[in-house]
């Protein structure tokens, strides 16, 4: 009887009589029940709740159960003036102070098999009954996921907007201040927090172990080494591909960081300095990891100067002529020799007032800094690959990998090149300052080496270089700064820059190197003449283009100008 209280509920009223243990009860007819329904005083006075879709038995059994009379009695429904009452819906509604008297008649025995048939409905009803508030919980729990699921939902984009929102926030902040405040360096680390570590992003598990057949090693041994044969997420094609046994789904970076893990191998500096060959992975993981994704100033530039240096260890045979120490001195330097560099040169740098400027008086203050983060790297003990080092010896590798380091910066080139040509004259290599002066100008010539490959391989870093260059004069101008030829977007082409650096800067240093190293002539040094003889002819060509473009340009003026007087001419005869 709940389901029909709940759907269609009627309401009436009846009080036990006396004499029969009930008295009157009320109904009103087709009416719901308010929840502010009066109650009547008398306590022996009692409420029933019927739909109208019931029949004459079932109201006949709800007065009987409220008078606590069996269900299978027969009652009589009488008015307050003993008036008989039809028990049905239809029955005449009463109030509460004319209450219907109920009278039991006679009570009908039911037999067993009655009984029991009537007891298995009641059970049969009992489990409908269940089952539909199963299945009505069910529903009502499947709503309420399926709007916690969209919440959640909503949530999420919300989150994600939002962070989008803080991080355009925080770029925006960064480029007022670098705008309002020259003093900022736009530089990753701030040496100021004594407390600051530079960490790798990843651990040695994700640092996967490439094997390397015979082919990639010689590849690996020579300047005309192609590094953008590798691109990302993908094995590298052709030879190489067949040469690096890895597997698929690696990127570049990862490749690079396994050549130059087996480059510290091969050279026999992991066996004589006792470098923990994990101690080394985690190392040059945070090297890479401090490395920004300039257009060129990354880490495959940095990858490019080491593996021009391994493979002028082995053309030149310095192993032979430097001690393992000066090998390790040179290849370490190499790997770390831009190390967090932002991208903007010192020039910039010191006409901005930058912190890296300020902190370094005006000198090399990028150079300074790839050392103070190279440093700054080796001090943490797990990525300290000098840890099984003597004292003395640390000073040494410390002091000459600073000095390789510094050596790096073009202010500084004809001062080295001066120098350096002084001690050729008679060159010892028992002589430690000639030595050093040595190795500064082989970090030189790793540094600017990219046109002594292939023009394949050289032409794609011209391109990041200008690109690079022109992001920086771009910013100059906004600011008010001064803004150098060679790196404006509106002056210089890819042949104008290249010629003249080549002609007076790369080829004088590599003839330099020769005198010392003949076998340098034929790899290294005819590439550059090669490469000098190519731009030249593109300069011829780009000249031809533009005189044409002039002229064409000039005939159209003078043309338009003499059209202009002869329509003077003729509007002064009219």
């Amino acid at each position: 009887m709940d389901a029909f209280r709940r759907e269609l509920p009627k309401i009436g009223l009846f009080d036990p009589l006396k004499e029969v243990g009930c008295d009157g009860c009320h109904h009103q007819k087709g009416q719901f029940l308010p929840q502010n329904f009066p109650k009547v005083s008398r306590e022996a006075q009692c409420q029933v709740v019927f739909s109208k879709y019931c029949n004459s038995s079932d109201i006949m059994d709800l007065f009987c159960i409220a008078t606590g009379l069996p269900r299978n009695t027969t009652i009589s429904l009488l008015t307050t003036d003993d008036a008989m009452v039809s028990i049905d819906p239809t029955m005449p509604a009463n109030s509460e102070r004319t209450p219907y008297k109920v009278r039991p008649v006679a009570i009908k025995q039911l037999s067993e098999k009655e009984e029991l048939i009537q007891s298995v409905l009641t059970q049969v009803a009992e489990q409908f009954s269940r089952a539909f508030k199963i299945n009505e919980l069910k529903a009502e729990v499947a709503n309420h996921l399926a709007v916690l699921e969209k919440r959640v939902e909503l949530e999420g984009l919300k989150v994600v907007e939002i962070e989008k929102c803080k991080s355009d926030i925080r770029k925006m902040r960064e480029e007022l201040a670098a705008r309002s405040n020259r003093t900022s360096c736009p530089c990753k680390y701030s040496f100021l927090d004594s407390t600051k570590k530079l960490t790798p992003r990843r651990d040695v598990p994700a640092y996967p172990k490439y094997l390397l057949s015979p082919e990639t090693i010689e590849a690996l041994r020579k300047p005309t080494f192609d590094v953008w044969l590798w691109e990302p997420n993908e094995t590298a094609p052709g030879g190489l591909g067949k040469a690096l046994n890895s597997g698929r789904g690696t990127g570049p970076e990862e490749q690079m960081l396994s050549c130059l893990e087996h480059m510290y191998h091969d050279l026999g500096l992991v066996r004589d300095f006792s470098i923990n060959p994990v101690t080394l992975k985690r190392w040059l993981l945070c090297v890479h990891d401090n490395y920004r994704n300039n257009p060129f100033h990354n880490f495959r530039h940095c990858f490019c100067v080491a593996q021009m240096m391994y493979s002028m260890v082995w053309l030149c045979g310095l192993q032979e002529k430097f001690s393992q120490m000066d090998i390790l001195i040179l290849m370490t330097a190499a790997i770390c020799h831009d190390l967090d560099h932002p991208g903007y040169n010192n020039t910039y740098q010191i006409n901005a007032r930058t912190e890296l400027a300020v902190r370094y008086n005006d000198i090399s203050p990028l150079e300074n800094h790839h050392c103070a983060v190279a440093f700054q790297i080796l001090t943490q003990p797990e990525c300290n690959i000098f840890s099984n080092v003597q004292p003395d010896s640390f000073r040494q590798i410390r002091q000459g990998m600073i000095t390789l380091i510094l050596a790096t910066d073009m202010a500084r080139h004809a001062e080295i090149m001066d120098s350096f040509k002084e001690k050729m004259e008679n060159f010892d290599y028992s002589n430690e300052e000639h030595v050093t002066l040595l190795k500064m100008v082989l970090i030189k010539c790793c540094d600017i080496s990219n046109e002594v490959r292939p023009a394949e391989v050289a032409e794609p870093w011209v391109d990041c270089l200008l690109e690079e260059y022109f992001m920086q004069s771009d910013r100059e101008k906004s600011e008010g700064l001064p803004v150098a030829p060679f790196m404006d977007r509106d002056k210089v082409t890819k042949a104008t820059a290249q010629i003249g650096f080549i002609k007076f800067v790369l080829i004088p240093m590599f003839e330099t190197v020769t005198k010392l190293f003949p076998a340098v002539e034929e790899l290294m040094l005819q590439p550059l003449w090669e490469s000098r003889d190519r731009y030249e002819e593109l300069k011829q060509i780009d000249d031809a283009m533009k005189e044409k473009v002039d002229s064409l340009m000039s005939g159209d003026t003078k043309s338009r100008e003499k059209s202009r007087d002869v329509r003077k001419s003729e509007a002064d005869c009219a």
